[in-house]
C-alpha cells in the first residue's frame, strides 16, 4: 500500500504537499470517479448515448413496464442533473425512450423505455459488466466491502 503514496499529488503534478487528508481523499475520489466515468464513456458513446442518457435509460429498465415521471428519473439518477427533460428529449428524439402526459395529473410526464432503447441496453451490458466487474479487481473482496461502507457514509452525511 505503501507504495501508491504520492501517486495522486503525481498525476495532477502537484508540487506541494496536500493541505489535509481530507482534500488529498476528496481529490483523489474525484480523480478516480473522472476516471471511471471515462471508462464507462468509452461504451456508451459508440452506441450514440452519454453516460448520463445511459444512465436514463438503466433507469427506465428497472422500473420494468411501469414508466417513471420525469422527476422521479432526476432524483435516481446517479449523477444529479437539472436537465433531465433535454436528456430524455434526446432519448426520445433516438426513438428509445416514449414519454406521454399523466391522465390523473396533466402536468406529470411519465416516460418509458422502448424496445430499441432496451436492445441498446443489451448491447452494452457485456462491456459494462465487464468494466463494472474490473473497475475494483484491484481490491480484495473485503476491501471492496469496507469501500463500499466508507461511501456510503459519506453520502449518508450529506442527506
Amino acid at each position: 500500500m505503501e507504495e501508491s503514496r504520492g501517486l495522486l499529488r503525481e498525476e495532477i503534478r502537484q508540487t506541494k504537499p496536500f493541505r489535509s487528508k481530507g482534500q488529498e481523499a476528496m481529490l483523489g475520489l474525484l480523480r478516480t470517479a473522472n476516471i471511471l466515468r471515462h471508462r464507462i464513456a468509452a461504451v456508451t458513446e459508440p452506441h450514440g448515448v452519454t453516460v448520463q442518457q445511459y444512465n436514463v435509460l438503466r433507469i427506465l429498465r428497472g422500473a420494468g413496464s411501469e414508466p417513471l415521471p420525469t422527476l422521479e428519473i432526476g432524483e435516481r439518477m446517479v449523477e444529479q442533473s437539472p436537465g433531465v427533460t433535454r436528456l430524455i428529449d434526446r432519448l426520445e428524439g433516438q426513438g428509445l425512450v416514449s414519454r406521454e402526459r399523466c391522465v390523473q395529473d396533466r402536468r406529470q410526464v411519465l416516460c418509458q423505455i422502448t424496445p430499441k432503447g432496451c436492445a441498446l441496453l443489451e448491447a452494452t451490458d457485456p462491456d459494462v459488466d465487464d468494466l463494472e466487474g474490473s473497475a475494483l479487481d484491484v481490491l480484495e473482496p473485503v476491501e471492496q466491502e469496507a469501500l463500499i461502507g466508507l461511501l456510503d457514509r459519506i453520502r449518508a452525511s450529506y442527506r
